[in-house]
Protein backbone atom coordinates (compact mmCIF):
# COMPACT_ATOMS: atom_id res chain seq x y z
CA UNK A 1 0.00 0.00 0.00
CA UNK A 2 1.38 3.41 -0.94
CA UNK A 3 2.14 6.11 1.60
CA UNK A 4 -0.41 8.90 2.00
CA UNK A 5 0.49 12.03 0.02
CA UNK A 6 0.28 14.18 3.15
CA UNK A 7 2.86 11.98 4.87
CA UNK A 8 5.24 12.40 1.94
CA UNK A 9 4.70 16.15 2.01
CA UNK A 10 5.34 16.27 5.77
CA UNK A 11 8.60 14.39 5.36
CA UNK A 12 9.77 16.64 2.53
CA UNK A 13 8.90 19.80 4.46
CA UNK A 14 10.76 18.60 7.56
CA UNK A 15 13.78 17.67 5.46
CA UNK A 16 13.61 21.05 3.69
CA UNK A 17 13.71 22.87 7.03
CA UNK A 18 16.67 20.81 8.23
CA UNK A 19 18.45 21.41 4.94
CA UNK A 20 17.81 25.15 5.08
CA UNK A 21 18.82 25.54 8.71
CA UNK A 22 21.69 23.08 9.03
CA UNK A 23 22.78 21.91 5.56
CA UNK A 24 22.77 18.50 3.82
CA UNK A 25 24.61 16.75 6.67
CA UNK A 26 21.61 17.33 8.95
CA UNK A 27 19.21 15.56 6.60
CA UNK A 28 19.66 12.06 8.01
CA UNK A 29 17.01 9.37 7.88
CA UNK A 30 16.88 9.24 11.66
CA UNK A 31 16.56 13.01 12.12
CA UNK A 32 13.91 13.41 9.45
CA UNK A 33 11.91 10.41 10.71
CA UNK A 34 11.96 11.75 14.26
CA UNK A 35 10.96 15.29 13.25
CA UNK A 36 8.23 14.08 10.90
CA UNK A 37 6.85 11.52 13.36
CA UNK A 38 7.32 8.53 11.05
CA UNK A 39 9.34 5.35 11.08
CA UNK A 40 12.57 5.26 9.08
CA UNK A 41 11.30 2.48 6.75
CA UNK A 42 8.61 4.88 5.49
CA UNK A 43 11.34 7.20 4.20
CA UNK A 44 13.10 4.36 2.41
CA UNK A 45 9.82 3.26 0.81
CA UNK A 46 9.13 6.78 -0.45
CA UNK A 47 12.57 8.03 -1.42
CA UNK A 48 14.91 5.04 -1.61
CA UNK A 49 17.82 6.65 0.22
CA UNK A 50 19.10 9.97 1.54
CA UNK A 51 20.10 11.18 -1.91
CA UNK A 52 16.60 10.49 -3.16
CA UNK A 53 15.17 12.44 -0.25
CA UNK A 54 17.51 15.39 -0.91
CA UNK A 55 16.49 15.39 -4.55
CA UNK A 56 12.81 15.45 -3.58
CA UNK A 57 13.48 18.32 -1.19
CA UNK A 58 15.36 20.35 -3.80
CA UNK A 59 12.55 19.78 -6.29
CA UNK A 60 9.93 20.81 -3.71
CA UNK A 61 11.69 24.02 -2.73
CA UNK A 62 12.45 24.95 -6.33
CA UNK A 63 8.91 24.16 -7.48
CA UNK A 64 7.45 26.36 -4.75
CA UNK A 65 9.77 29.21 -5.73
CA UNK A 66 9.02 28.88 -9.44
CA UNK A 67 5.26 28.78 -8.81
CA UNK A 68 5.49 32.01 -6.81
CA UNK A 69 7.65 33.59 -9.50
CA UNK A 70 5.27 32.58 -12.28
CA UNK A 71 2.30 33.95 -10.33
CA UNK A 72 3.92 37.36 -9.83
CA UNK A 73 2.24 40.06 -11.88
CA UNK A 74 4.34 41.13 -14.85
CA UNK A 75 5.70 44.65 -14.90
CA UNK A 76 4.45 46.92 -17.68
CA UNK A 77 8.04 47.34 -18.88
CA UNK A 78 9.50 44.01 -20.08
CA UNK A 79 13.01 45.16 -19.15
CA UNK A 80 11.95 45.98 -15.61
CA UNK A 81 10.28 42.58 -15.45
CA UNK A 82 13.52 40.95 -16.56
CA UNK A 83 15.49 42.87 -13.91
CA UNK A 84 13.02 41.88 -11.21
CA UNK A 85 13.29 38.23 -12.21
CA UNK A 86 17.09 38.40 -12.10
CA UNK A 87 17.12 39.85 -8.59
CA UNK A 88 14.56 37.33 -7.39
CA UNK A 89 16.74 34.49 -8.68
CA UNK A 90 19.85 35.91 -6.99
CA UNK A 91 17.98 36.31 -3.70
CA UNK A 92 16.68 32.74 -3.91
CA UNK A 93 20.14 31.30 -4.51
CA UNK A 94 21.66 33.20 -1.59
CA UNK A 95 18.77 32.29 0.72
CA UNK A 96 18.84 28.59 -0.27
CA UNK A 97 22.51 27.71 -0.79
CA UNK A 98 22.08 23.96 -0.22
CA UNK A 99 19.18 23.71 -2.68
CA UNK A 100 21.03 25.90 -5.19
CA UNK A 101 24.10 23.65 -5.03
CA UNK A 102 21.97 20.53 -5.42
CA UNK A 103 20.21 21.94 -8.47
CA UNK A 104 23.47 23.25 -9.93
CA UNK A 105 24.47 19.62 -10.49
CA UNK A 106 24.01 19.17 -14.28
CA UNK A 107 22.71 15.64 -13.76
CA UNK A 108 19.94 16.87 -11.48
CA UNK A 109 18.93 20.02 -13.30
CA UNK A 110 18.48 18.21 -16.62
CA UNK A 111 15.78 15.96 -15.18
CA UNK A 112 14.22 18.53 -12.84
CA UNK A 113 10.64 19.54 -13.80
CA UNK A 114 10.91 22.60 -11.52
CA UNK A 115 14.13 23.76 -13.17
CA UNK A 116 12.52 23.26 -16.58
CA UNK A 117 9.50 25.31 -15.49
CA UNK A 118 11.83 28.02 -14.18
CA UNK A 119 13.51 28.17 -17.57
CA UNK A 120 10.11 28.53 -19.23
CA UNK A 121 9.32 31.52 -16.99
CA UNK A 122 12.60 33.13 -18.03
CA UNK A 123 11.94 32.34 -21.70
CA UNK A 124 8.56 34.07 -21.46
CA UNK A 125 10.16 37.19 -20.01
CA UNK A 126 12.86 37.25 -22.67
CA UNK A 127 10.16 36.78 -25.30
CA UNK A 128 8.45 39.97 -24.11
CA UNK A 129 11.72 41.85 -24.62
CA UNK A 130 12.01 40.40 -28.13
CA UNK A 131 8.50 41.57 -28.99
CA UNK A 132 9.41 45.22 -28.35
CA UNK A 133 12.44 44.94 -30.65
CA UNK A 134 15.12 45.29 -27.99
CA UNK A 135 17.05 42.01 -28.33
CA UNK A 136 20.30 42.11 -30.29
CA UNK A 137 20.68 38.31 -30.10
CA UNK A 138 18.30 35.39 -30.46
CA UNK A 139 15.95 34.56 -27.60
CA UNK A 140 17.82 31.29 -27.07
CA UNK A 141 21.15 33.08 -26.72
CA UNK A 142 19.65 35.69 -24.38
CA UNK A 143 18.23 33.01 -22.07
CA UNK A 144 21.56 31.19 -22.01
CA UNK A 145 23.51 34.37 -21.21
CA UNK A 146 21.14 35.27 -18.38
CA UNK A 147 21.20 31.79 -16.88
CA UNK A 148 24.97 31.39 -17.10
CA UNK A 149 25.59 34.83 -15.60
CA UNK A 150 23.06 34.28 -12.82
CA UNK A 151 24.49 30.92 -11.79
CA UNK A 152 28.03 32.29 -11.85
CA UNK A 153 27.05 35.32 -9.77
CA UNK A 154 25.34 33.20 -7.13
CA UNK A 155 28.24 30.76 -6.96
CA UNK A 156 30.76 33.56 -6.49
CA UNK A 157 28.69 35.24 -3.78
CA UNK A 158 28.10 31.96 -1.94
CA UNK A 159 31.84 31.30 -2.04
CA UNK A 160 32.54 34.66 -0.39
CA UNK A 161 32.06 35.24 3.36
CA UNK A 162 28.83 37.24 3.87
CA UNK A 163 30.67 40.20 5.36
CA UNK A 164 33.00 40.40 2.37
CA UNK A 165 30.42 40.17 -0.43
CA UNK A 166 30.18 43.03 -2.91
CA UNK A 167 26.58 44.30 -2.53
CA UNK A 168 26.65 45.78 -6.01
CA UNK A 169 27.98 42.71 -7.84
CA UNK A 170 24.63 41.25 -8.89
CA UNK A 171 23.45 44.57 -10.32
CA UNK A 172 26.76 45.10 -12.11
CA UNK A 173 26.54 41.63 -13.64
CA UNK A 174 23.00 42.30 -14.81
CA UNK A 175 24.13 45.49 -16.52
CA UNK A 176 26.79 43.44 -18.29
CA UNK A 177 24.13 40.95 -19.37
CA UNK A 178 22.01 43.74 -20.83
CA UNK A 179 24.98 45.02 -22.81
CA UNK A 180 25.36 41.55 -24.30
CA UNK A 181 21.73 40.99 -25.28
CA UNK A 182 20.11 44.40 -25.89
CA UNK A 183 20.22 46.92 -28.66
CA UNK A 184 19.67 50.62 -28.09
CA UNK A 185 16.21 51.93 -28.88
CA UNK A 186 15.82 53.25 -31.45
CA UNK A 187 18.81 51.98 -33.42
CA UNK A 188 18.88 53.17 -37.06
CA UNK A 189 21.61 50.83 -38.25
CA UNK A 190 23.70 47.87 -37.17
CA UNK A 191 21.88 46.03 -34.39
CA UNK A 192 18.55 47.30 -35.70
CA UNK A 193 18.60 44.56 -38.35
CA UNK A 194 19.16 41.83 -35.77
CA UNK A 195 16.62 43.32 -33.38
CA UNK A 196 14.04 43.40 -36.16
CA UNK A 197 14.74 39.79 -37.08
CA UNK A 198 14.47 38.72 -33.44
CA UNK A 199 11.19 40.61 -33.03
CA UNK A 200 9.84 39.08 -36.24
CA UNK A 201 10.92 35.63 -35.02
CA UNK A 202 9.01 36.21 -31.79
CA UNK A 203 5.90 37.16 -33.78
CA UNK A 204 6.12 34.34 -36.34
CA UNK A 205 4.05 31.79 -34.34
CA UNK A 206 1.24 34.37 -34.12
CA UNK A 207 0.84 34.81 -37.88
CA UNK A 208 -2.49 33.03 -38.22
CA UNK A 209 -2.59 33.70 -41.97
CA UNK A 210 0.15 31.07 -42.31
CA UNK A 211 -0.36 27.37 -41.80
CA UNK A 212 1.51 25.66 -38.94
CA UNK A 213 3.96 24.21 -41.47
CA UNK A 214 4.54 27.65 -43.00
CA UNK A 215 5.05 29.15 -39.54
CA UNK A 216 7.67 26.49 -38.78
CA UNK A 217 9.41 27.09 -42.10
CA UNK A 218 9.46 30.85 -41.52
CA UNK A 219 10.87 30.24 -38.05
CA UNK A 220 13.62 28.05 -39.52
CA UNK A 221 14.56 30.75 -42.04
CA UNK A 222 14.69 33.43 -39.36
CA UNK A 223 16.74 31.19 -37.07
CA UNK A 224 19.18 30.65 -39.92
CA UNK A 225 19.39 34.39 -40.54
CA UNK A 226 20.11 34.90 -36.84
CA UNK A 227 22.74 32.16 -36.84
CA UNK A 228 20.88 29.99 -34.32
Amino acid sequence: MSEAPDRRTAIVEVAARLLREHGPAAVTTRAVAQEAGVQAPAIYRLFGDKDGLLEAVAEHVMATFVAQKAATALAADPLEDLRSGWQTQIDFGLANPAVFRLLSDPGRIVRSPAARRGREVLQARVHRVALIGRLSVSETRAVAVIQASGVGTIQLLLGTPPGERDPGLADSMFQGVLQQILTDAPAPTGDATTATLVAFRALAPRLDALSPAEQRLLGEWLDRALGT
